[in-house]
């Protein structure tokens, strides 16, 4: 097999700058023909409802059923699912579920809670925190299922307290994951449906005869989901517009190549988009992972996958130092950052933007998708600097709480009369005016 055409970048040449620039560029515009296509779904769905989701079952998934009820996954299919997968299965999956679920009942603990105080003149003001009430998620099932995704989608939303979760996950040619039906049932799924796609957002979003709307939609998808999500924001809430998986390994030189090489292939086999890079000054490392990639990459089942991602978007970049890569790094702000140092405790403060940022050695991505505990919906595309990962704060709203007593009214009447009146709204000022004392 030929050697793989992996970019090879150092930051001491003249064009480093241009060339990685060149690596980072991905155009997250859609393609028109399916925004046009995404735009008629949605709108057809809104219109018929439940005939419209039936026949673009039928027509892109190639799944007849006379009602969308017909397309609901019971409570009983979802236990039958659970019973029948094999004992290693249940196993992990339920000790992963454990795991998600600790860590986001840490996470509700920490920023999730109601507070109130009243100050000096007997004033209150607080925050109350409560949760959706109805949450969908969306769950892959074209080209791979996806049981980590029920976990970490449903998981946060359970624990933050939403009433209702209804999972949406496509099913071709009817055929039914088991693994993902048994997660669904260890995750607290209150209804399944058999359906996906842009149709499946859209009956989300503004609900059919059979499938109830909800409050927000969160989970991956291919791009017509992404591009239907985008769409009916506003309508509901979204968690966020996902591109192409990313990692990046912040490297010193100590780990062995062939575990880095993997953890490169553990993104690049999600799809030809996916991006992989290693930044190290280690040129002498660097070369011995490009051996490993070599060496590793014909055992790989998803190979051409592998291939297509490390020759299109992936790179091995030579940093003068462990602190330029750390600079680097946050420029990139990555989904995915594994810093495989002997010394992470002494490089992550430098770090400030990321996903999710895996310390040590030991510490591979593929942990966090599955097992470790905390989310594995990241922020992609350098989105990290602003944004955060799926949690219990994403299934649950903040309303404020004001409780003015009548020695407060008097000291805050005339300050908010004086400001409405430089706005020009009278009837702002009169009304806190109206309670002050004559």
């Amino acid at each position: 097999m030929a050697a793989v055409d992996i970019r090879h970048l150092s930051t001491a040449a003249a064009d480093f700058e241009a060339e990685f620039r060149r690596v980072l560029h991905w155009s997250a515009e859609t393609d028109e023909a399916i925004e046009q296509r995404v735009a008629e779904i949605l709108a057809d769905v809104k219109l018929r409802g439940d005939a419209a989701v039936l026949a673009c079952t039928a027509r892109f998934d190639g799944l007849q059923a006379d009602s969308v009820a017909a397309l609901e996954l019971s409570r009983d299919e979802l236990e039958r699912a659970l019973e029948a997968i094999t004992p290693a299965q249940r196993q992990a999956l339920e000790a992963a579920a454990a795991r998600v679920r600790s860590y986001h009942q840490r996470q509700l603990q920490a920023c999730g809670l109601s507070w109130q105080y009243r100050d000096e003149d007997g004033t209150l003001l607080g925050q109350k925190v409560t949760p959706l009430d109805r949450v969908g998620i969306y769950v892959p099932g074209g080209k791979a299922a996806y049981p980590s995704s029920v976990l970490m989608n449903a998981i946060p939303a359970q624990v933050a307290g939403v009433g209702e979760i209804v999972m949406v996950v496509p099913t071709p040619r009817g055929e039914k994951n088991p693994l993902v039906l048994a997660a669904a049932c260890v995750a607290g799924v209150t209804r399944a449906f058999t359906i996906g796609g842009a149709q499946a957002v859209g009956a989300l979003a503004y609900g059919t005869a059979t499938v109830p709307q909800v409050d927000k939609i969160t989970g991956p998808g291919n791009a017509y989901v992404a591009s239907a999500k985008r769409r009916v924001f506003g309508t509901v809430g979204i968690d966020m517009i996902a591109g192409p998986s990313e990692i990046l390994v912040l490297a010193d030189g100590t780990t062995p190549p062939d575990w880095v090489a993997m953890d490169l292939f553990s993104q690049a086999e999600h799809d030809e988009l996916a991006q992989s890079l290693l930044l190290c000054p280690d040129a002498g490392y660097i070369a011995r992972v490009r051996s490993a990639i070599d060496r590793l990459l014909p055992g790989m089942p998803r190979r051409d996958v592998i291939r297509a991602s490390l020759e299109g978007r992936g790179a091995l970049i030579h940093t003068r130092s462990m602190d330029e890569a750390c600079e680097i790094s946050n420029r990139i702000a990555p989904e995915h950052l594994e810093v495989s140092s002997r010394e992470p405790q002494r490089w992550e403060p430098r770090l400030r933007h990321a996903g999710a940022i895996f310390l040590g050695a030991y510490t591979s991505e593929s942990l966090g998708d599955y097992c470790a505990g905390p989310n594995h919906v990241l922020p992609t595309s350098g989105t990290a600097r602003f944004s955060s990962p799926l949690g219990v704060y994403d299934f649950q709203k903040r309303s404020s709480l004001i409780e003015v007593s009548e020695a407060g009214a008097q000291v805050l009447g005339p300050i908010a009369a004086e400001l409405a009146y430089g706005e020009g709204l009278q009837a702002h000022a009169q009304a806190a005016e109206f309670r002050l004392k004559r």
